[in-house]
């Protein structure tokens, strides 16, 4: 078996675990951004072995700079989806900080009397 047939290569910006639907990205930020083990990583997503998680960091190891910016632009697109949901919040959201607001209110109204 090679490498790469751990992986589903969808487009440029989505290589996924074969067989599954998680992309490579949630494996190594966990192992790089948050020190975690293969072990721990494993347990948290028990839909993929040890093995893929293995074969993962293999894969980041062998390809470094590519998969380097990989990450980089994934963590960039997280940002910017953030920020975007932050500045225009769908409907439901901006129905639920007003609920939250008049109930906040409402509460401060009764703690007053």
């Amino acid at each position: 078996m090679q490498l790469e047939d751990y992986f589903n290569f969808l487009a440029p910006n989505d290589i996924r675990l074969a067989g599954s639907r998680i992309g490579i990205e949630t494996i190594l930020y966990e192992y790089i951004y948050r020190a975690r083990t293969p072990e721990e990583i494993a347990q948290t997503y028990p839909s993929i072995t040890l093995e893929q998680v293995y074969a993962t960091i293999l894969y980041y190891l062998h390809n470094k700079e590519t998969i380097s910016k990989y990450i980089a632009d994934w963590l960039e697109y997280c940002l910017k989806s953030e920020r975007e949901q932050d500045e225009n919040p769908p409907a439901f959201v901006v129905r639920l900080r007003q609920l939250k607001a008049e109930r906040g209110a409402a509460t401060q109204v009764l703690n007053e009397h």
